[in-house]
């Protein structure tokens, strides 16, 4: 106990705060670091100076501001723990300090060595951090870009939907879908949007998934086209977006092709691949962000964490929960969709959400209460390293 090295590191986004103390609570030394690989460097011989081994290191941010120092804590073979930033402002409050400084903040998270692992307030103040897989690193990278890059394709679409119907709706009605391929290669065929009524049949023939169907309606809209006042703001713009919409279709799909080949070598994408109705990505997502099993001690906490076990909120008559801060919220919207496409998939998974249903739930609510029985059988099957298995009852 008497060679345990604990350190604090208050996080900021150009500096950051360092306080070191000992195993009796005794402040060793403090500094100030840049977000830099100086500063890194500074921080890693400061600490090594002191010439222990057991070293414990506790930041707020845990793959926020703190990276990549936090990702060099764990290469070194050092314990990383993450304050529980709730905990901490809770600490503040009860044993409130003369000041507020980064100096002050980075003695009291040291202070909260002391409590860790004692009841109740002290339990999980500190989280401790284990390094998840290197597949499990790269799917959590790639998943949150595919992800980025699909909410960036939806609100493109929306805008190119709101901006057809201002200046042609017309053009719009010739699709039931405006990010159909064949409408968008239509679209940005030309740099702008009033030069589509002028081109030739042959042209439009050339454009890859126009059919002997679609031809006619596009040549009768040539013949009639009309504008809005405002084309001659939109025009251009309308065809960037449209660009853009398929070079964003393009990226999502070479992403969409890393992710399986990086989930074909990670164990746990491979086990959830397993269970009727998650998908390739919903899995990949959720091996990314669930990282390494070990930092749960329960399927409780997994079920937190996985946001399918909401806290009860309920006042007088209401009956009603809440979300926990500690989920995960992409976990739980990967995860919410899987187990939507595994009820059209498992009869009794399906039946169960339908009694939920008609005790009054409401449908995100009888998701979660089927999610949280998924979640059981996860982590059994992530613990033992199994397949999700089908027993069928003898008649």
């Amino acid at each position: 106990m008497a060679a345990e090295l604990r350190v604090a590191v208050d996080v900021g986004s150009r500096f950051h705060q360092v306080a070191i103390g000992n195993a009796a609570g005794e402040l060793v030394d403090e500094f100030r670091i840049d977000h830099q690989d100086a500063g890194f460097r500074q921080f890693f011989t400061r600490i090594e100076r002191q010439g222990l081994r057991d070293i414990r290191v506790a930041m707020e941010g845990y793959n926020g501001w703190a990276r990549p120092l936090d990702q060099q804590v764990l290469a070194r073979g050092w314990r990383l723990y993450n304050v529980n930033n709730l905990k901490l402002a809770r600490y503040k409050e009860i044993f409130p300090a003369p000041a507020k400084t980064d100096a002050i903040d980075a003695r009291r998270m040291l202070e909260l060595f002391a409590f860790d692992g004692q009841r109740a307030f002290g339990r999980d103040v500190l989280q401790e951090v284990t390094a998840a897989s290197e597949a499990q690193r790269q799917l959590k990278y790639l998943t949150r870009r595919r992800r980025q890059q699909v909410a960036d394709r939806a609100r493109r679409l929306t805008r190119l939907r709101c901006d057809l119907q201002a200046v042609c709706p017309d053009l719009l009605a010739l699709t039931g879908a405006a990010d159909n391929r064949w409408f968008l290669r239509f679209v940005t065929c030309r740099d702008r949007l009033t030069a589509l009524p002028r081109l030739q049949e042959k042209s439009i023939a050339g454009i890859r998934g126009v059919g002997a169907k679609t031809l006619p309606r596009i040549r009768a809209w040539q013949r009639q086209a009309m504008f809005g006042a405002n084309i001659d703001l939109a025009d251009a713009d309308i065809v960037a977006d449209a660009r853009a919409i398929c070079d964003l279709d393009d990226r999502i799909q070479r992403l969409n092709r890393r992710i399986d080949a990086v989930a074909a070598e990670c164990p746990m994408a491979q086990h959830l691949r397993s269970i009727p109705g998650f998908g390739p990505i919903g899995t990949a997502e959720l091996s990314g962000e669930i990282g390494a099993l070990p930092q749960f001690d329960s399927e409780a906490s997994l079920a937190l964490y996985l946001g399918m076990a909401p806290l009860d909120h309920s006042s007088g008559v209401q009956q009603r929960g809440k979300r926990p801060k500690c989920v995960n919220t992409r976990c739980q919207t990967a995860l919410m969709t899987c187990i939507v496409r595994h009820m059209a998939q498992v009869p009794e998974s399906r039946a169960y959400y339908d009694r939920k249903r008609a005790q009054g739930k409401r449908h995100n609510q009888a998701v979660r209460s089927l999610g949280r029985h998924l979640v059981r059988v996860i982590w059994r099957m992530l613990k033992n390293k199994r397949d999700y298995e089908v027993k069928f009852k003898m008649p």
